[in-house]
């Protein structure tokens, strides 16, 4: 069984105008590609067809009128970055992203929004291997404290970091956070990837599933405390007589 750290690797990311993934829209994007040969990577500006909120500007440093006067059209970036990812994911590289459900997201709902086939329909199912660094460490270290941002994994595994929030500065941190993973955490390299993105799913699920009942918990215990503060408060509790 040939572990799939020995095959190519496609890092995923995007900036965009917020974090709405169905209201959204993309503005840079990096697709990186990692194999025995090196690493290689192309990024996209695109012009969203739409106006930057600043605070988006402020995390990934392009302006509308950046955009408007750089960027590449919204279908045609899309379509470029969606054919070259299905391209190496069909010949056998596995995706690689930070909170990957997010960039897939967003990814497909641009996709859709331009009446463009989205990554589902071009692979004919869903996009898999996926490798998350984000649900890897979670998974692997739960009871670390803490926050889990990319800058905080990367400091966490001694990656250096440039400017982050960059589409492709974060895809390249991304890798780096991965292959040192595999170094702390040296099984995940003997399964293959399809069983680490069969187990990234199920963890996800788990914890959804958890917190689903936490929440529920939470509000039971809330609703069972009503009465009893109305009971202290002389507060009547019981549908009154008549």
């Amino acid at each position: 069984m040939r572990s799939w750290t020995a095959r190519p690797l496609l890092g995923l990311d995007t900036e965009t105008t917020g974090i709405d993934v169905d209201h959204d829209r993309v503005v840079t994007a990096a697709l990186v590609r990692r194999d025995a040969v090196g690493t290689r990577f192309r990024t996209w500006l695109i012009d969203p067809g739409v106006e930057i909120p600043e605070a988006a500007s402020a995390i990934h440093g392009v302006s509308s009128a950046h955009a408007r006067a750089h960027g590449v059209p919204p279908a045609a970036g899309l379509e470029q970055i969606a054919a070259t990812l299905v391209d190496a994911v069909t010949h056998g590289a596995v995706l690689v992203a930070f909170n990957a459900s997010y960039d897939l997201a967003i990814l497909d709902a641009e996709l859709h929004r331009h009446a463009l086939p989205t990554l589902p329909e071009r692979l004919g199912t869903a996009v898999a291997p996926v490798l998350d660094p984000l649900v890897l460490d979670r998974m692997l270290d739960p009871a670390r404290p803490g926050p889990r941002r990319l800058v905080d994994l990367c400091a966490h595994y001694g990656v250096p970091t440039g400017t982050l929030h960059t589409a492709d500065a974060d895809t390249i941190a991304t890798l780096d956070v991965l292959g040192r993973l595999v170094e702390a955490f040296p099984d995940l390299a003997a399964r293959t990837a399809a069983e680490v993105h069969a187990q990234q799913v199920d963890a996800v699920h788990a914890w959804r599933e958890a917190y689903r009942r936490r929440k529920e918990a939470e509000r039971l215990a809330q609703l069972t405390a009503a009465p009893a503060d109305d009971a202290r408060r002389g507060v009547a509790v019981t549908a009154p007589n008549g």
